[in-house]
């Protein structure tokens, strides 16, 4: 049952709004993947796919079967992996992991998290069927293989998976696991936290707690038996998920893609943006959108899950801290230009990828304050402007053919792209302040 300590502190948050709290009765999703300091990310678009009887696929660290037909994803990953940190599929289903910390070891070569992501996204049309196939795989298969690209630490996973009608939390601790419906507006971090309002439980998570002489009083309290405090602080997660919460709560009935935004790029619970001098024991040291520590926030996304259109879906995603960066549209359609799929390909910090560039916008923002107000002003006029032709294209999509759906999402990918990388390399020209 023991863990290896935590080498690092690793940090992400997913949010959900459901119909219910949307202004305009749409699901909305969002994450920040939270990832070691100068690992870049980058957008990926995973084509529909017919997969011969009997073939295999090869995850990160292991090899497992096949399924018939995988649907077409967008994601966002690390650029050494496999799987994603988060992503949106053609039917409407995005996913979201966290690291969590349980009573209950992950081994050595498995499935990691973002493999788990990205096998729910690509088999599963709806939430409660990407549920089904990620507990289905950590069954079978169970958690394990690192999650760091420098160091051997395999860690536990939670999974926010929604979908236009609703939305599941799972917590899985080894092959141990729990699930629950997601209230309106909710949220997950980086803990073990469904108690006694599971809905559904691994056939052998209570068995499995009392055999290894955890908490087992009836009714049954997951995080009172599989979550561990002795790896990390509870420190780490407890202000960012309470924060996360209080902020969805507080515009319930009004949420929109905008208000998911400003959840991930909160910072004032905890003093204005860019603070210094909080500890890592101290909960003002951990923001939702994470700057400092050995964790550092690497990629936005949010979507709205509308029910099933004849348009193609759009995920929005930032490179680097949400607070710093700029929101542009990604189709599921199409393909992604070079531009932004190498985005984040290795390169000395300062490379010419787009995830580099800012990268450096976020540096120069926390260390220039005269910059800041310059950079993110341009950003914002940027993102604005991406939305207007966003907003266009898909009027332009309307009625047009299967082929012409992707050319156009292409073309546009394209101009996004180079608009992102025409704004960033000029505002990196100009001398810090």
């Amino acid at each position: 049952m023991q863990n290896r300590a935590a080498p690092a502190l690793l940090g992400c948050d997913t949010i959900v709004a459901l119909a219910g709290a949307a202004a305009d009765g749409v699901v909305l999703f969002g994450k920040n993947s939270d990832r070691p300091p100068g690992e870049p990310q980058a957008p990926v678009l995973i084509e529909r796919a017919t997969h011969a009887a009997g073939s295999t696929v090869r995850c990160q660290y292991v090899e497992i079967p096949q399924v018939r037909e995988t649907a077409r994803v967008l994601g966002s990953r690390p650029t050494w992996l496999w799987g994603f940190e988060m992503g949106l599929n053609e039917h409407g289903v995005a996913i979201g992991n966290e690291t969590v910390f349980a009573h209950e070891a992950p081994a050595a070569i498995g499935l990691i998290g973002m493999d788990l992501v990205r096998l729910g996204l690509e088999r599963a049309d709806t939430a409660a069927a990407a549920l089904q196939v990620i507990v289905d795989l950590i069954e079978t298969h169970g958690q394990g293989g690192s999650g760091y690209r420098d160091m051997d630490w395999p860690y536990n996973n939670s999974f926010l998976i929604a979908d236009p009608h609703e939305a599941w939390i799972l917590e899985a601790a080894g092959r141990q696991w729990a699930a629950r419906r997601a209230t309106e507006t909710d949220s997950i971090s980086n803990h073990v936290s469904i108690a006694t309002d599971w809905e559904r439980v691994g056939a052998r998570t209570v068995a499995r707690a009392r055999e290894c002489g955890l908490e087992t009083a009836e009714p049954f309290d997951f995080a009172r038996a599989y979550r561990d405090t002795s790896l990390v602080p509870p420190v780490l997660s407890s202000g960012r998920l309470r924060r996360s919460r209080q902020l969805l709560a507080e515009d319930r009935g009004r949420h929109t893609l905008a208000s998911l935004r400003r959840v991930l790029a909160d910072h004032d619970a905890h003093g204005t943006c860019f603070a210094r001098g909080a500890t890592p024991d101290q909960e003002q040291f951990y923001t939702v959108c994470m700057h400092e520590g050995p964790s550092r926030t690497a990629m936005g996304m949010v979507a709205a899950l509308e029910p099933a259109s004849a348009l193609p879906r759009t995920a929005w995603l930032a490179f680097g801290r949400p607070c710093t960066s700029v929101w542009f549209p990604l189709l599921v359609a199409g393909t992604l230009p070079d531009a932004l799929v190498r985005a984040g390909f290795e390169g000395p910090p300062g490379g010419e990828g787009l995830w580099w560039m800012f990268e450096q916008l976020a540096a120069r923002a926390e260390d220039a304050p005269a910059q800041r107000e310059r950079i993110t002003a341009a950003l914002s006029e940027l993102g604005a402007e991406l939305g207007a032709a966003h907003q266009q294209r898909l009027r332009d999509l309307a009625g047009v053919s299967a082929a012409q759906v992707d050319t156009l999402a292409t073309e546009s990918a394209r101009q996004i792209a180079a608009r992102l990388e025409l704004v960033a390399r000029g505002l990196l020209q100009d001398p810090p302040a």
